[in-house]
């Protein structure tokens, strides 16, 4: 099969919160890697409610996970409490470079703005609590995960909207083979 690669040098320059680069940590083993989308955004705290609830599992399979945002990290850190994530590894991109770099998008107003997005959002929202908020970060961006080992894109989703609800668990599974 023939996987994508990132750039070593974009990976090299992706550091985290604890002084490491991706390009070390997914030499070392697996790396999901979690483009979120802005913190006001309510899949984004949905997405990082989901995450809480599988993070132990994909660890357990040997995947370390890396939530890269649009936020400095001190913003970041009050989300991350919130939602039981702030042991994990982040990487801020204030200017969605690293995003770019993936490959991930502005948003088109069908991806934000669309019909089926107004109906999870009200779900999201309203019926699950994570409620309202004005954009923490760029609004238009896309998010996306990417299960990398060393510079290969492993497994990947790239949302088509901002209501997809992606499967982590599956995602931090290579292409077929179950992640050890």
């Amino acid at each position: 099969m023939n996987y994508r690669t990132v750039p070593i040098s974009v990976l090299k320059k992706m550091t985290t919160n604890k002084g490491d680069d991706l390009y070390y940590l997914s030499g070392q083993k697996p790396v999901l890697v979690v483009f979120l989308r802005n913190f006001g955004c309510m899949f984004c705290r949905e997405a990082m409610e989901d995450i809480s609830r599988v993070k132990d599992k994909i660890q357990e399979k040997g995947v370390e996970i890396v939530l890269v945002h649009m936020s400095e990290y001190e913003v970041a850190e009050t989300y991350l409490e919130k939602y039981k994530l702030s042991e994990l590894r982040q990487i801020s991109d204030l200017s969605t470079e690293f995003y770019q770099a993936f490959g991930l998008i502005k948003g088109n107003f069908n991806q934000l703005f669309g019909f089926q997005n107004w109906i999870r959002g009200f779900d999201a929202a309203l019926l699950k609590g994570h409620g309202l908020s004005v954009p923490v970060g760029d609004g238009f961006q896309m998010p996306g995960i990417f299960l990398l080992q060393g510079n290969e894109i492993k497994n990947s989703y790239v949302h088509k909207k901002i209501a997809d609800r992606p499967d982590y668990i599956e995602l931090s599974e290579l292409a077929g083979e179950r992640v050890k």
